[in-house]
């Protein structure tokens, strides 16, 4: 079989689906190639939304958590934590497979031709090649868009560049009753237990996502073996028996910061594929949707002026300047080896100073930075 599009994007998260959205609502024809057979399973990300991305982005309310404002802090051996009050709605986290499929019914609404169970399989004789329940497909588009994950096959195929540091995450979903607790995130600062990171707690009151993430080499035992020891004395959960029904997530997690080669003149890369997540929370969800912005209008321009070099403005070396700071922070965090070391960084946490600068990172105005 044989399609043409305007566009190809491989991937189908939010990166993907809002970039098709966005493409296709400018007239241009989009196809999405989804590897998954449907978009409720093989969830990798916890799905929490910051304050920035719930203001600037129309998600659907009724497929998102309680608002959180509270966040406690917790040392190695769950000493004296560190509780951090807002007095705005800070985060909350969203309901993903829902949210998915709300995000697939808009982009098919705006024209956006979606193949699920459709695997991205390279370039060739100019070309790109998808295989999917229908056998092989070759599609001619003009540009494709890497929406492929961390470890991007398309950034491979367009000699662009591609994440080399990465953390691996896994963490259980469950229903929960509500307790007396507000909706609290708990973040566990323990590299016995989360090398390189740390283990959290999302309790809004409905469900708790229970996770570590690390360095993969540096779990001793293996990340597995590290979630079960924390998930049987996790804080924030009340007490209760965890139902038998748990869903379960995992997968690397892009913390080198933007890369600086994200376009060429055959396409470009968005979300995980670009590295657009905060090199010191790991946070992606408002990077990938900012950044899907501006790939989308950049591509527009291209299309419009038949100008391959109009990609050249997305450029990631410039954004990723403006990441000194928390890139800086993040190799730091890396450098904190052993419960004690890190117990003695946490003391700075009881500072005022250190209380101010948690809140600037957990509640700051700052996001993604604009192009």
């Amino acid at each position: 079989m044989r399609e043409d599009a305007d566009v190809l994007v491989v991937g189908a998260g939010l990166a993907g689906l809002h970039t098709a959205t966005l493409l296709a609502r400018q007239g241009h024809e989009v196809l999405l190639a989804e590897r998954r057979p449907g978009l409720t399973g093989a969830i990798r990300t916890t799905g929490i939304f910051v304050r920035k991305t719930l203001d600037d982005f129309p998600l659907p309310p009724e497929h998102l958590g309680p608002p959180i404002r509270r966040v406690v802090l917790h040392p190695p051996g769950r000493g004296r934590p560190v509780t951090l009050e807002s007095e705005r709605d800070e985060y909350r986290v969203g309901d993903m497979g829902p949210l998915y499929l709300a995000a697939a019914r808009t982009a098919a609404d705006a024209g956006v031709r979606i193949a699920l169970g459709t695997r991205y399989e390279g370039r060739r004789d100019g070309a790109h090649l998808l295989t999917g329940p229908d056998g092989p497909t070759r599609v001619r588009a003009r540009f494709v868009v890497g929406a492929d994950g961390a470890r991007s096959r398309v950034a491979r195929d367009l000699g662009l560049d591609r994440n080399r540091h990465l953390l691996v995450g896994a963490e259980e979903v469950f229903a929960i009753p509500r307790g007396a607790e507000p909706p609290t995130f708990h973040c566990v600062l323990d590299p016995s237990l989360a090398p390189g990171y740390l283990a959290w707690v999302v309790n809004d009151g409905r469900h708790a996502h229970v996770g570590v993430a690390g360095y993969a080499d540096r779990f001793p035992g293996g990340m597995r073996r590290a979630l079960d020891r924390f998930g049987a004395s996790a804080p924030g959960l009340p007490d209760a028996d965890r139902p038998e029904q748990v869903e379960r997530r995992g997968g690397p997690i892009p913390v080198g910061g933007l890369l600086r080669r994200i376009s060429g003149p055959d396409g470009l890369l968005v979300g995980d594929a670009a590295g657009a997540v905060s090199p010191l929370t790991a946070g992606g969800l408002d990077p990938c949707l900012r950044l899907s912005v501006h790939a989308a209008d950049v591509l527009d321009d291209a299309l419009r002026s038949g100008r391959p070099d109009a990609l050249e403005r997305y450029d990631g070396a410039a954004l990723r300047a403006r990441f000194r700071g928390r890139l800086a922070l993040r190799q730091g965090l890396a450098q904190v080896r052993t419960p004690a070391v890190a117990a003695a960084a946490f003391t700075l946490l009881r500072t005022p100073v250190g209380r101010a600068a948690a809140r600037r990172i957990l509640f700051g105005d700052r996001s993604f930075p604009a192009p």
